[in-house]
């Protein structure tokens, strides 16, 4: 299994917004154990390159901070689970997701995903 987790080189946290994303950090995963993690730089592209090059990498799921809806519906095309909202450190959302305590929590709304609290995000909606 391959993780990219959409990121902020500096400080090493999830990156805020899929489409403006620098650098993805892909984990190759066996066993729900990482055994390898690389930085791959974007160079700058928009979202539909950006799924391209996750595609091309053989990704099968993505946790990023905010999200259009059309990047969502071009993952989803391409087979790439999306788990959006996601904020923090980058190497902890993995262990959270291989251990399965990361939910998606994006919504529909023009801002993409969203930060949520107790199962509502900020524009009200609910995600099981």
């Amino acid at each position: 299994m391959r993780i990219a987790v959409c990121y902020e080189k500096e400080t090493g946290n999830i990156f805020g917004h899929f489409g403006r994303t620098q650098f993805f950090q892909i984990y190759d995963v066996q066993d729900k154990t990482v055994i390898k993690s690389e930085i791959m730089d974007t160079n700058g592209q928009g979202h539909g390159a950006l799924v391209a090059i996750l595609s091309q990498q053989h990704v099968d799921v993505l946790l990023c901070g905010g999200i259009g809806a059309g990047a969502k519906t071009a993952l989803a095309d391409e087979g790439i689970q999306l788990f959006g909202g996601c904020t923090g450190e980058a190497d902890q959302a993995v262990r959270e997701y291989l251990a399965r305590n990361v939910q998606d929590v994006s919504c529909d709304h023009h801002e993409g995903s969203c930060a949520h609290e107790e199962g509502t995000c900020r524009h009200g909606c609910h995600h099981a």
